[in-house]
């Protein structure tokens, strides 16, 4: 972890509802969208990263592994859970993408342009959403403390 992610972990305190944190998602991919810069370059890393450690600490971050399916996610269910999964899910249904994804296939044609640059920018998210959940599950397990050097 960065000392840039790191003092992003350590600067979000507060609970956060699940619409307001799709909403600064939101606003983040589409910034970055603009400005045509990937999300995995700062300042956008920096700021999703606080984002996902957000909803950790409001308990929206579950054990992947026992993290139940939520196919019709409804962002304001208080139980939901954002996997990575989900958190794309509902930023794909607020777009129409997902939509706009079954018509393509039904009508065997490709997205739209911006469409398909939205899809990608979600693959993104996905992919750095899963690896922090990984890593943020996995973290005492490799920080657990070591016994004293002999010497």
């Amino acid at each position: 972890m960065s000392s840039e992610d790191l003092g992003a972990a350590k600067a979000v305190q507060c609970p956060v509802a699940v619409r307001s944190l799709l909403t600064e998602v939101e606003s983040l991919i589409l910034e970055a969208q603009a400005a045509t810069r990937p999300l995995e370059l700062q300042p956008f890393r920096g700021r999703l990263f606080e984002q996902f450690v957000a909803a950790d600490r409001s308990g929206l971050i579950p054990d992947e592994a026992a993290a139940a399916p939520y196919d019709d996610a409804d962002e304001d269910d208080p139980e939901l859970q954002l996997t990575a999964d989900t958190l794309c899910r509902l930023l794909a249904r607020r777009w129409g993408l997902d939509m706009a994804a079954r018509e393509a296939q039904a009508m065997q044609t490709r997205l739209p342009a911006e469409q398909l640059e939205r899809m990608r920018l979600l693959w993104s998210v996905m992919r750095m959403w899963m690896e922090w959940s990984y890593a943020w599950q996995r973290w005492a397990e490799f920080h657990a403390e070591s016994p004293a050097a002999e010497g």
